[in-house]
């Protein structure tokens, strides 16, 4: 069953003139095949723009801070984020119970359903713990679910193409996360190229920051997927080449602006892309200076979006030493200024 996700993008684009410069996908999904639970004629669709990879707030003892998530969520609807990835890496989904995790995803759902659409991360090297995660996401009402390549354990492509295969049966839409980098394993175009035509892989989160990746789908799948940046340096880029979006840490903390980039990008507008990358790129760059989420958590306390900005073992607070870095990155982008308001958050800096 093929989907037309792109039409609101495209009405969007051409009605200030513009016209994208390559043809974008009709993506699609199958909502007859989900087996269980309350969702399956609820799914909204995964759409083109930026995808935020949300961190996970902590109260001081260490517990799901769910006020703090609801502001975080609201946030992002106010910012005009085009899509929530939930429990990713970001979100430190791998420190997680099953308990826990049904809290942040209801959570979620309570706010944003319907508004947002709703990617749960539920990936990780046991198949059956994968399986576990899928169908508590579909349970709970998301909209699709992030599934990475197993990691560490190094799984050959026929593996990984009967990995993916399998969880696709599931019935929730699956966005194929390909993160070498982390995982140890590739899941090269030619391997995804052969799930392609199962009606519920309907994208792909590509996290190597080769844009050239982009050019290598297209040619062996067309127009099945969704193609998503999961690198934020290169982002606009994958974009322009003829990817769809974005799944983005830098989200977090400047959504709109990262928004108005994916948009800029998919219009083919380069000098909008240079004047919004010119505020972006350090802020992107102070976020990485250690270990992901823990720059971006700092961020967010600074914002007053979160309390408490550590992040749980293995991981820490941010060094002290990169206070300063990513304080003056949000500086520079508006994000905060010298005299912090809520309304210059809330509205997405300057």
């Amino acid at each position: 069953m093929m989907k037309n996700l792109f039409l609101a993008s495209a009405l969007l684009l051409s009605a200030d003139g513009f016209a994208p410069q390559i043809q974008r996908p009709a993506f699609h999904t199958n909502l007859h095949a989900v087996p269980a639970g309350s969702n399956a004629n609820e799914i909204n669709p995964m759409t083109p723009g930026s995808t935020c990879a949300l961190v996970t707030p902590y109260t001081e003892s260490g517990k799901i801070d769910v006020p703090a998530l609801r502001k975080l969520l609201r946030f992002h609807v106010e910012n005009e984020t085009d899509g929530l990835c939930i429990l990713g890496t970001t979100g430190e989904a791998a420190v997680m119970s099953m308990d826990e995790r049904a809290t942040v995803l209801k959570t979620a759902v309570e706010e944003v359903k319907g508004k947002i659409p709703i990617l749960a991360g539920t990936g990780t090297i046991d198949p059956v713990h994968v399986k576990e995660m899928t169908l508590q996401a579909i349970d709970i009402g998301c909209d699709a679910s992030l599934v990475v390549t197993p990691y560490y354990v190094k799984p050959p492509a026929r593996g990984l193409v009967k990995h993916f295969l399998a969880m696709a049966d599931l019935g929730l839409p699956v966005v194929i996360y390909n993160i070498p980098g982390r995982a140890q394993v590739d899941f090269k175009p030619e391997s995804i190229a052969l799930v392609a035509d199962h009606p519920n892989i309907i994208g792909v989160k590509e996290a190597t920051g080769d844009v050239t990746r982009v050019d290598q789908l297209r040619d062996l799948t067309g127009d099945k997927l969704l193609l998503l940046s999961g690198d934020d340096k290169t982002d606009a880029e994958f974009v322009l080449r003829g990817g769809d979006g974005c799944i983005s840490v830098t989200a977090n903390v400047a959504p709109k602006q990262k928004h108005d980039l994916m948009i800029a990008a998919l219009k083919g507008d380069t000098d909008e892309i240079a004047s919004i990358n010119a505020k972006l790129d350090p802020v992107t760059a102070a976020l990485f200076v250690e270990s992901s989420p823990m720059p971006c958590k700092y961020a967010l306390k600074k914002m007053g979006m979160i309390d408490q900005s550590f992040a749980r073992p293995p991981l820490d607070d941010l060094d002290p030493k990169y206070y300063g870095d990513v304080e003056t990155a949000l500086r520079g982008a508006g994000i905060i200024g010298d005299i912090y308001t809520q309304d210059t958050v809330l509205l997405g800096g300057a």
